[in-house]
């Protein structure tokens, strides 16, 4: 009890509640794009259990982690093809690479589904395609993989299982509490859904890039570092990563604020 009161523990449950913050934005944005398949009634419903269940399974996932984080560490399987591909893979590695493709492959699945003449047909009464529980499944399971890089994240930080747990039920809070208003937003706004799913699309690249490096840094050696015809399999950085989120939502906002004029000054000339 003393080590968690710790002024030092204190100050690093501030840090992974920012870290958690972070990082569940795109997980936030997943959900509320999501959630708009299940049936309309459900929708909500979807919200909120997925959510809850997420969390749960996280923390659980935590507790795993933390007991088995040396054997993700251990790779299983060493590369050394002669200059085609080089390099280490542990078990963190090959949930980064995934994990990176299933979110890149939902992403670009999601963009197809929005070009498609079936986009503007919502169905029967408004409804979506899918069954409330296959998307609660879909929203706990994105959940998970979106929670692997926090939870590495916040063990290199402290391994106080309490401290890692409360910062992770805390963001589940978070999430609850702004989660509808994401979702009223992106419907009044359907253009930033788009926007959503390229950021999504980012994502899965950049956790791609994670496995790169996944069990060179665990076993602090080089040569276990992935090499693709001699290139390094390199992660982005987070600030070149938030930095091109900002690119974008500020090229959308020009956009959107370009567009806005220009029908006003049509609607103006053409008026009498």
């Amino acid at each position: 009890m003393a080590e968690f009161l710790s002024i030092e523990n204190l100050l690093n449950l501030v840090v992974l509640c920012f870290l958690q913050a972070v990082l569940g934005f795109d997980n936030l944005l997943y959900i509320s794009i999501e959630s708009k398949r299940a049936p309309a009634r459900f929708q909500r419903s979807v919200r909120f259990w997925g959510i809850i269940i997420a969390v749960a399974l996280r923390v659980i996932l935590l507790f795993v982690m933390i007991a088995l984080i040396d054997s993700f560490r251990e790779p299983f399987l060493v590369f050394d093809a002669g200059g085609l591909i080089e390099g280490g893979v542990n078990t963190t590695t090959v949930i980064f690479i995934l994990g990176g493709c299933f979110i890149m492959y939902t992403a670009v699945r999601e963009i197809t589904h929005m070009l498609s003449v079936e986009h503007l047909d919502p169905g029967p009464d408004g409804q979506a395609g899918r069954s409330a529980a296959k998307v609660v499944m879909m929203v706990v399971f994105m959940n998970l993989i979106f929670s692997f890089d926090s939870i590495l994240s916040g063990i290199a930080i402290t391994d106080l299982f309490a401290t890692l747990a409360i910062a992770i039920i805390l963001s589940g809070i978070a999430m609850l509490v702004l989660v509808d208003r994401v979702t009223e937003f992106l419907e009044r706004n359907r253009m930033y859904e788009v926007l959503g799913l390229f950021i999504l699309l980012i994502v899965g690249v950049v956790l791609i890039g994670e496995a790169g490096p996944a069990a060179a840094h665990a076993m602090h050696d080089e040569s276990l570092q992935i090499r693709i015809f001699g290139y390094a399999l390199l992660p982005m950085s987070k600030s070149t990563f938030y930095f091109s989120i900002v690119v974008l939502v500020a090229v959308e906002l020009v956009q959107t604020g370009y567009k806005r004029r220009l029908n006003a000054e049509r609607a103006r000339q053409r008026s009498p």
